[in-house]
């Protein structure tokens, strides 16, 4: 996923962070100066709906437009389902030895 918070930003006429952080704060939400820093400057690993939800509203826009979806990206994380695909022969997979188990209580 790419987040695309700044160039929605800028399509509003929003050029600094502490705009938009103002203008959320006038919706509702009052968002920490580190946070809007992180949520302005990279990608968020996780974000609240509800905070989605009212970004989306103040800029005028969906999560579709702030969340856009790389699919080259998620296709090279899976390389065995590539390779079966393709019919070659998948890694098989090895036991981890050498690890007990304790026994289950009584």
């Amino acid at each position: 996923m790419r987040w695309n918070l700044r160039m929605k930003a800028a399509e509003r006429g929003i050029w600094k962070s502490t705009e938009l952080r103002r203008m959320l704060a006038d919706a509702g939400l009052d968002v920490s100066a580190g946070k809007m820093s992180a949520l302005w400057t990279g990608t968020p690993t996780t974000i609240r709906l509800d905070d989605l939800e009212l970004i989306c509203a103040v800029l005028d826009c969906t999560p579709t437009d702030l969340l856009i979806c790389e699919a080259d990206k998620v296709a090279a994380r899976r390389p065995v389902k590539a390779a079966v695909a393709s019919g070659e022969a998948a890694t098989p997979i090895a036991p981890r030895l050498g690890r007990t188990r304790s026994a289950p209580p009584v």
